[in-house]
This record gives C-alpha cells, sequence and structure tokens, in this order.
C-alpha cells in the first residue's frame, strides 16, 4: 500500500470517529457533561489540584505542586509550537456541516489537543507523587481526552498524539528529578 493511499485511509477513520463521537453532543446530559468537563479542563481543575498538593501532603506537596507548574510551561510551550506547525484546521472548520461545535474553541488550529496533553501530563506527574489520586485523575483525564471531540473541537488523532507527547514529557521529567 502506498503511502498517500495509507494516509487517506487513516484520514477517513479519524473523520468517521470525529463524527460519530461529536453525535454524542447532541444529547443533553453528554453536552453538559462534556461541557462542563472541558472548562475544568480549561485550567481550573488542575491548577486547584497544584495549590492543594502542599495541604494534601505535607512532605512533598511542594515539590508535586512546582513539578505540575513546571510541566505545564513546557506542555504550553510545546503545543503551541506544533500548532503553529502544523497548522491544522479543527473539524468544525474543515467539516462546518457536519460537525457540531458545542464550545468555542480557545485557539484556531487542532493539533494537538492542548488539553488533552495538560491533562496527561499533569495526571502522570500528580500519580508519581500522590498514586492514590488515581481514580479521581484518571476518569477525569480521560474525559477530557474524550470532550475535545465530543464537542467537535479535535479529530482523535489529535488526542491520540497529545497522550503520547503529554506522556513522553512527564515520564522525561519524572526520571530527571529520579521518580522513575
Amino acid at each position: 500500500m502506498n503511502r498517500t493511499l495509507a494516509l487517506g485511509r487513516l484520514a477517513d477513520t479519524d473523520l468517521r470517529w470525529c463524527l460519530r463521537l461529536n453525535k454524542l453532543s447532541q444529547r443533553r446530559v453528554c453536552l453538559r457533561y462534556f461541557s462542563a468537563v472541558s472548562r475544568l479542563g480549561d485550567g481550573v481543575f488542575w491548577y486547584a489540584l497544584m495549590a492543594m498538593f502542599p495541604l494534601l501532603d505535607r512532605t512533598h506537596g511542594w515539590q508535586a505542586a512546582a513539578h505540575m507548574l513546571a510541566i505545564s510551561g513546557i506542555a504550553l510551550l510545546l503545543y503551541r509550537g506544533l500548532k503553529h506547525w502544523s497548522r491544522r484546521p479543527r473539524p468544525l472548520h474543515r467539516h462546518p456541516t457536519s460537525i457540531v461545535a458545542s464550545v468555542a474553541p480557545l485557539d484556531e488550529f487542532s493539533f494537538p489537543s492542548g488539553h488533552t496533553l495538560h491533562a496527561v501530563s499533569f495526571t502522570i506527574v500528580a500519580l508519581a507523587y500522590a498514586p492514590w489520586l488515581a481514580p479521581i485523575l484518571i476518569p477525569f483525564a480521560l474525559s477530557v481526552a474524550a470532550s475535545r471531540v465530543v464537542l467537535g473541537l479535535h479529530y482523535p488523532s489529535d488526542v491520540i498524539a497529545a497522550t503520547a507527547i503529554g506522556s513522553l514529557i512527564s515520564l522525561a521529567s519524572l526520571a530527571l528529578v529520579g521518580l522513575i
């Protein structure tokens, strides 16, 4: 199979899943849930967690909060640079008659999902310090990632790539500080 054909098939699959998941936003309960998760994923949830870490863990709380703050800056620079480089149009812009955007995008481009990149990197770093938060953080991070496609703001491939990038930078940072 040649490269062009393979890429075309991947793009078709990406769009099919995008359309399928975006239809969930037509259900009122789904729209409310994913809109709320998306707003919390804008930063409110993560910054609240950073502020609470010193109270939750008197031994390593400040270190965890500082680590998450550092990851935030790295993730921000990385995803903004990738968005500027890729200039991939959002599904709501490329397919305006098929994709319903349920919330306004924060910026113009789709690749990668900044919400997902932050959710994954924050979750991995936070769990290195407080594994007992897994029942809260893992479902929340998964919901943030899903919200990006359900709300019509990203393709699944944007979310998958952001998951990989967020995982790599958080794991690298944990290795640098000797936690893995």
